[in-house]
């Protein structure tokens, strides 16, 4: 991996957990200590991250979390819109759904006020807040370990939430979805909770718009084949249409 795409890498997963150690980065990415406290000197100069004893923390993740402001949730979010839209069209009243954590995910939440006898599980402290105080949707939080920058609960404690619980509907977010890699996403620590999740729900749409194909981040969750639906928007291409057909994989448009 060229020093260009490793830092980049490093941003994703900033972007996700909001601080990381350098031993784990020197881990992950298979490098020495010393190379990734290159990378972090240089980040820092370009003002992305600010540096700290043994590691780096995203600069303004103070200000993301006052705000309850999920990163990046600005990037395409017409068609993210348009998703949700479309996902309200599988849910019913008297559903026991879960709401995944991410930008495309808390869209959906936000048109689901005004639902009634509604069960919503989440590890999205945002999402959590927002329906909360409806009165029609009872909201069950997982436990787990803070993350500020997608304001959500990870790690074991909250896969362990999932067992022996069985609900509906799973609303997936993905960071990546390619044929060879499959689903992937930039934490290692979301893995295991999103595998919770799909083996919870009798049905998993994966909500992704359509610039999360062909992309891949470092973690994979599995293959293609752990979801029933994707629902995205109409931008795909052809190819990537056929590509999803050839997986027995039913793709659901959004226009």
């Amino acid at each position: 991996m060229l020093p260009n795409q490793r830092r980049e890498k490093i941003l994703e997963l900033l972007r996700e957990d909001g601080s990381a150690k350098v031993g784990d980065l020197a881990r992950i990415f298979k490098v020495t200590e010393v190379t990734i406290r290159q990378d972090l000197e240089k980040l820092e100069k370009e003002e992305m991250v600010i540096r700290e004893h043994g590691g780096a923390y995203l600069k303004n993740i103070e200000d993301q979390v006052k705000g309850f402001y999920v990163a990046h949730q600005e990037d395409n979010t017409a068609k993210k819109e348009k998703i949700a839209s479309k996902c309200l069209e599988f849910i019913e009243s008297g559903d026991t759904i879960i709401l995944d954590s991410g930008s495309t995910v808390t869209e959906i939440a936000k048109k689901l006020k005004g639902f009634r006898n509604l069960t919503v599980i989440t590890n999205a402290l945002n999402i959590a807040m927002m329906l909360g105080t409806e009165p029609g949707i009872e909201v069950v939080m997982t436990g787990g370990e803070f993350k500020p920058p997608t304001l959500s609960l990870t790690g074991q404690k909250a896969a362990d939430f999932f067992k022996g619980i069985n609900v509906s509907k799973l609303f997936l977010a993905t960071a990546g979805i390619s044929l060879k890699s499959g689903l992937t996403y930039p934490s290692l620590s979301d893995i295991v909770v999103k595998k919770a999740m799909i083996e919870a729900a009798e049905t998993t749409y994966l909500v992704a718009d359509s610039s999360k194909i062909g992309k891949n981040a470092f973690a994979s969750l599995g293959a293609l084949s752990l979801i029933n639906y994707i629902i995205t928007d109409d931008g795909i291409t052809d190819k990537d249409r056929k590509l999803f057909e050839e997986q027995e994989i039913e793709l659901i448009i959004a226009t």
